[in-house]
Formats: structure tokens, sequence, C-alpha cells
């Protein structure tokens, strides 16, 4: 798969996301889709449907910050931006096959703005 033809998919996946438009989002992911997140271990299609997709109605959007693919794997991070207002950055690794997504791993990032201040630390705990 050329390297553009894995960006499109990368943008097309978070378009349809952005606009809630699961007949598309149906169309881009494979039928031996996984997905994994920190809160999530490898869901398969069904579950990602079932338990992922209801957030899509919460999302604005997405502004892309980088998207660099590299055969068959498109890494994307954004700042994703919810009806709310509030603004999160993440990283997206996508495997793509056949025009299709085969697999997603989600990387929460951080609050936009960041909630510890620039030159600090904080604990977690």
């Amino acid at each position: 798969m050329s390297d553009t033809r894995t960006t499109d998919l990368a943008r097309a996946i978070l378009d349809a996301y952005a606009a809630s438009d699961r007949e598309a989002a149906e169309r881009l992911i494979a039928a031996d889709f996984h997905f994994s997140s920190p809160l999530d271990n490898r869901l398969d299609r069904a579950s990602y449907f079932s338990i992922c997709w209801p957030n899509s109605k919460i999302i604005e959007g997405y502004d892309i910050e980088h998207l660099l693919a590299a055969e068959d794997k498109a890494v994307v991070t954004y700042v994703g931006r919810f009806r709310s207002g509030k603004r999160v950055r993440n990283t997206e690794v996508m495997t793509c096959r056949d025009g299709q997504i085969v697999e997603v791993e989600v990387y929460f990032g951080w609050s936009v703005p960041h909630d510890v201040p620039p030159g600090r630390h904080t604990d977690p705990a």
C-alpha cells in the first residue's frame, strides 16, 4: 500500500469519527480489526463499534499535527476537539491492509492547554 493511501485512510477514519458517520467507518475498518488504548486491549471490530464508537457523538473534530506513513503504518498525532470545548493531544498508530484499517493503537496524551505548568512535574498519585 502506498504511503499516500495509508495517510488517506488515517484522515478518512478521523473524519468519519468526527462526523459520527458509522457507514463510512464500517467501510474503512476491516473485518479482522483490533483496537487498543490504555483502556482497551485488542477489542475486536464488534466490540470497538459497541464500546468506542458512541463517543464519536462528543467529538467535534481533529487538528492533525503530525501524520507520517511508511508501508502499511500511519502514525498520527492530533488535538482532538470535544463539543464541550475540551481539547486533548493523542497519537495513534494505524495498520492498513488492502485499503482498510486492520489495527489501531491509541496513546492518550495530555489536555490542551497542558495541566502542568511549563518546566514542572506532577506526581499522578
